[in-house]
C-alpha cells in the first residue's frame, strides 16, 4: 500500500506541527493512498490537499466517476473538521465473506471489498477523525468515525461538507430536495437543467419543506454521456440526519446537505460515534445498479437472535376504496373530536365507513380463497374525523375501535381461515403521542393476533419544527423498530425516512413507502415511466410497499367525482410484483374487481414474495426494466417487465433456467391494441414450454409490460 515515505517518519520524530508544514511544501499529492476494488476496475485515491484538506477521487475502468472531492464536517461553535489535518496512520484490509438475509432478492449475499481506514489528526485542536473507505466491484462506501477522545466529546454538526464532484453534466433522475417528503414525480433532465425545472417539480404535499432551487434527494441516479451509470445514496442511517445533495450547477459538484432540527442544527453527536456510509454505485451496465447489494452490505448484521416470526407477506386490504373516495376512514361526519370525551355509541354513523366487521370479513374470505396471507384494515380506530391538519397532539390512542369494528370477532374469524389481520397506526405526525401509546398499542396487537403494523406519518411532525428526515425523527423510526421487535411485530413504515439498508439490521422492517406510490394514481396519476425509474432510485435503499395490482384503472368506476386513472396497463400491474421488489406485496384493488379478472389474478396468487435468486435481464432507467426471480425453495421463476409511455418489444433469454429441464411458462401480456390511457384492460394469456435455450420477443404496449410465471415440472 503506497504512502508518503517523507511525512510519516517525520511525524514520528518531530510531531504533528512539522507534518502540517510539510503538507504545504509537498502540495496536492501529499500523503496519497490508493486502493482498488477486488476486480481492479474501481480505484479510490485518498490524499491531503494544500492546508491539510482531506479528499478522495474515484475512477472506473480509467474514467472519472467522482473527481477530486473534499471531505469533512463543519461544527457549531467549534473549529471545523475540514482542514489542518495530517495522516496519523492508515490501515488496509481485504474482506470476502457471505451472509444469508432473513428475506430478500437472493438467498446468499457476497460481501467482498477492499478497505482503507485513514486516521487523521488536526494539529491545532488535537482532534482525531477516521475516514473508512470500502471499495466493492460495484461501488464505494465511506463514512466518518469519531473515536472517544479528550478534545472531542459532545459536538453539534452545523453541516456535513462531503463533496461528490462529477465529471460532467450528467443525465439525472431527481426529486426536489425536501426535509419532509419524497412523494414527488421524478424529473429526468441534465443536472444543468435542475434549477429551471425545480419550481414545477415541487408539487403540493401534505407536509413539505423544500430547501433550495438546486437541492435534490438521494438515491440520485445519474448517467454520463459516455455510458456510466452512477447512483449516490447513504447506508445505515442511525442517530444522524438524512442526507440530501446541494448542486453547484456551474461546476457539477454535489455537496451533502443534512436535514436540520427545529433550531437549525444538523446533528448532536457524542464520541465514540459514526456517520452513515456515503455510497456511490457505478457500472457501465444499468442492471448492475439494480443487482447491487452494496447498501445492505454496509449495514450491521441483524441483532435479532430469533427471526422465525418475520415472514414475507402477500395481502389485500380495506384501503384503495378509501383512497379513491368510495369509502371513508371515519365512522361519522363530525368534527372537533376529543377522544377522552366522545361516546361513539351515541353518535350518528355516516354509512360510508369501510372498516366494519361485515365488510372486513369479505376481504378475509377473498384472501383465504386465493391463498393470500393477510388483510390490512385502515380506519378501524377512533379519531379519524379530525385526524389531519389540526396540529393535534392526542389524535389517536391506537387501541379503541369504532362501534362497528368487532376486534374479537374478526380475530376469531380470520384465525379460523388462516388469515392474519395487519394493524394500522396512523400518527398524523404526532410522534410524541405515538411513543406515549406504543407499549399499549403493541400489547393490544399481541393480544389480538396482529403480527404486522403499517405505520403512517402524514402531515407535519409534532413536536412542531421537527422534520420527517431530521436526526430526532430518524431516531424515532428506529426506536419503533426496536420496540416492535420486542413484541415480535413487523413494521411497514409510510411517510417515514427513505430506507438505507437497515432492513439487514432490523429485518422486521418488512416494508416502506417513502416515495410516490400507487395512491397517487387516484390523485391525478403517476407518470407512465414512474415504475421504470423507482428501482434505480427509491429501491436502492430497500423494498417499497408500492401497492400494485390495480385492475380497474378508471378511478371514476369507484367514485364518479374522481376522474383520475392509473397510468398503466393491467398486464404491467402484474409485472410490478416482480420489478418492484418487496417482501410485503399488496393486491390493492377491490375483491369485486378481481372476481371479474380471475384469470389475470392467478398471477398475483402464484407470484412469490421471497426469493432465492434474481437476474436483471434488461434495464434502462426511465425506459424499461425486465427482471427474473426464482421463488424461495423452489425451481419456479417469475418474470416481470415494465416500460414507459413509448412501448417497446422486449427481448429476453431464458438462460437463467436449469439446463436440460422443461418449464411451463404462462405469459400475461398486453394485447396488441392495449394502451395505458386508451385501452388498459386489454390483455392476453398464453402458455408455452420453455427451456434454458428459449429466447422470447414480447410486445409491451405504451405504459405496459408483461408478467410470466415459469413453473418447473409442469
Amino acid at each position: 500500500m503506497p504512502h508518503s515515505c517523507y511525512t510519516l517518519p517525520l511525524a514520528r520524530r518531530v510531531g504533528q506541527a512539522i507534518v502540517w508544514l510539510t503538507l504545504f511544501l509537498l502540495g496536492p499529492a501529499a500523503l496519497a493512498e490508493t486502493i482498488k476494488s477486488p476486480n481492479g476496475q474501481l480505484i479510490l485515491d485518498f490524499s491531503l490537499q494544500n492546508g491539510g484538506v482531506p479528499t478522495y477521487h474515484l475512477t472506473y475502468k480509467g474514467r472519472d466517476v467522482i473527481k477530486t472531492s473534499t471531505l469533512g464536517l463543519e461544527l457549531k461553535d467549534a473549529p471545523s473538521l475540514t482542514d489542518g489535518f495530517a495522516v496519523a496512520s492508515t490501515k488496509s484490509a481485504a474482506i470476502n465473506q457471505s451472509w444469508q438475509p432473513v428475506w430478500g432478492e437472493v438467498k446468499t449475499i457476497r460481501n467482498h471489498y477492499n478497505e482503507l481506514a485513514v486516521t487523521l489528526t488536526q494539529a491545532a485542536t488535537q482532534r482525531t477523525v477516521l475516514v473508512r473507505f470500502r471499495v466493492f466491484d460495484d461501488g464505494l462506501g465511506f463514512r466518518y468515525e469519531f473515536p472517544r477522545q479528550p478534545n472531542l466529546g459532545y459536538f453539534v454538526v452545523k453541516e456535513e461538507k462531503t463533496q461528490f464532484a462529477l465529471a460532467g453534466d450528467h443525465k439525472a433522475f431527481w426529486l426536489p430536495g425536501d426535509y419532509d417528503t419524497q412523494e414527488y414525480s421524478t424529473v429526468t433532465s441534465k443536472l444543468s437543467e435542475v434549477r429551471g425545472l425545480m419550481k414545477a417539480a415541487t408539487t403540493p404535499n401534505a407536509s413539505q419543506t423544500p430547501f433550495s432551487p438546486t437541492g435534490v434527494q438521494t438515491p440520485l441516479m445519474l448517467k454520463s454521456k459516455d455510458g456510466l451509470y452512477i447512483n449516490i445514496h447513504e447506508a445505515a442511517l442511525v442517530d444522524y440526519s438524512c442526507m440530501s445533495l446541494e448542486l453547484d450547477d456551474k461546476n457539477m459538484v454535489l455537496t451533502s446537505h443534512l436535514t436540520p432540527d427545529a433550531q437549525g442544527n444538523k446533528g448532536y453527536l457524542q464520541t465514540p460515534c459514526l456517520s452513515p456510509w456515503r455510497t456511490v454505485l457505478v457500472s457501465d451496465r444499468a442492471g448492475d445498479i439494480l443487482e447491487s447489494k452494496l447498501v445492505l452490505n454496509l449495514n450491521e448484521p441483524t441483532r435479532f437472535k430469533d427471526t422465525s416470526w418475520i415472514k414475507p407477506t402477500k395481502y389485500v386490504g380495506v384501503w384503495w376504496e378509501m383512497i379513491t373516495g368510495k369509502s371513508t376512514w371515519a365512522y361519522t361526519n363530525m368534527d372537533n373530536i376529543k377522544l377522552d370525551s366522545i361516546d361513539y355509541s351515541k353518535v350518528k354513523p355516516n354509512g360510508t365507513h369501510a372498516a366494519n366487521t361485515a365488510h372486513v370479513k369479505e376481504y378475509i374470505d377473498f384472501a383465504a380463497q386465493h391463498h393470500l396471507d393477510a388483510v390490512l384494515v385502515e380506519g378501524w380506530n377512533t379519531g379519524w374525523e379530525d385526524w389531519f391538519g389540526k396540529s393535534k397532539d392526542y389524535v389517536f390512542d391506537f387501541v379503541t375501535p369504532y362501534p362497528d369494528f368487532d376486534v374479537e370477532e374478526l380475530h376469531r374469524y380470520a384465525k379460523g381461515k388462516g388469515i392474519k389481520i395487519i394493524m394500522h397506526h396512523e400518527t398524523s405526525g404526532s410522534v410524541r403521542n405515538y411513543e406515549r401509546h406504543l407499549d399499549s398499542a403493541f400489547q393490544f396487537m399481541n393480544k389480538h393476533g396482529y403480527d404486522a403494523v403499517k405505520t403512517g406519518y402524514v402531515g407535519d411532525i409534532l413536536p412542531r419544527g421537527e422534520y420527517h428526515y431530521g436526526q430526532w425523527t430518524v431516531n424515532h423510526y428506529n426506536y419503533v423498530l426496536e420496540k416492535a421487535a420486542e413484541h415480535h411485530i413487523m413494521v411497514n413504515g409510510h411517510e417515514a425516512v427513505r430506507p438505507t439498508g437497515l432492513s439487514r439490521t432490523y429485518p422486521n422492517l418488512i416494508g416502506n413507502e417513502a416515495a410516490r406510490g400507487t395512491e397517487y394514481e387516484a390523485f391525478g396519476g403517476n407518470n407512465a415511466d414512474h415504475t421504470t425509474i423507482l428501482p434505480f432510485t427509491r429501491l436502492i435503499g430497500g423494498p417499497m410497499d408500492y401497492t400494485p395490482g390495480i385492475f380497474q384503472t378508471k378511478v371514476s368506476a369507484y367514485n364518479p367525482q374522481n376522474n383520475s386513472f392509473v397510468h398503466s396497463t393491467l398486464a404491467r400491474q402484474l409485472a410490478l410484483y416482480v420489478t418492484m421488489y418487496s417482501p410485503l406485496q399488496m393486491a390493492a384493488d377491490l375483491p369485486e374487481t378481481y372476481n371479474k379478472f380471475l384469470d389475470a389474478f392467478q398471477f398475483i396468487e402464484d407470484v412469490a414474495v421471497d426469493w432465492d435468486d434474481t437476474k436483471v435481464l434488461e434495464a434502462e432507467p426511465g425506459d424499461y426494466v425486465t427482471i427474473a426471480r426464482k421463488a424461495k425453495g423452489t425451481n419456479n421463476w417469475f418474470v416481470g417487465s415494465s416500460c414507459d409511455e413509448n412501448g417497446r418489444t422486449s427481448s429476453i433469454n431464458f438462460a437463467f433456467l436449469d439446463p436440460g429441464k422443461k418449464y411451463t411458462a404462462t405469459i400475461y401480456a398486453d394485447a396488441k391494441n392495449a394502451h395505458y390511457e386508451k385501452n388498459p384492460q386489454a390483455y392476453q394469456i398464453r402458455k408455452m414450454t420453455v427451456t434454458s435455450k428459449t429466447k422470447l420477443k414480447q410486445y409491451c404496449a405504451p405504459g405496459g409490460g408483461y408478467a410470466i410465471s415459469v413453473m418447473a415440472g409442469k
